[in-house]
């Protein structure tokens, strides 16, 4: 009994540190891969501007393409046009 206890002690805080690692790992990854495709869109002609959780399965999605916006509602079964605008004009470009 004495051993399972030791054992326990001993892997329970290794096996919080791993979950709490592969969590934050994540979060770097995503925010590097977000950060690096809006930095680059000087040469690109598709960007994603924002998204938004609807339902699980179902998001909304702005992208810029070839100055315009368009709302796009993905589903698990497809992509569906919703709405067209021209993007706005920001002090950037």
């Amino acid at each position: 009994m004495l051993e399972y206890l030791l054992r326990l002690a001993l892997l329970l805080p290794l096996l919080a540190g791993l979950i709490w690692g592969s969590l934050w790992l994540t979060r770097y990854l995503q925010t590097r891969l977000h950060g690096g495709a809006a930095g680059q869109a000087g040469g690109r002609h598709l960007q994603l501007v924002e998204t938004s959780l609807i339902a699980p399965g179902m998001k909304l999605a702005v992208v810029r393409f070839h100055d315009r916006e368009i709302l796009l509602g993905c589903t698990r079964h497809g992509l569906v046009r919703l709405s067209e605008a021209p993007a706005p004009v920001t002090e950037s470009e």
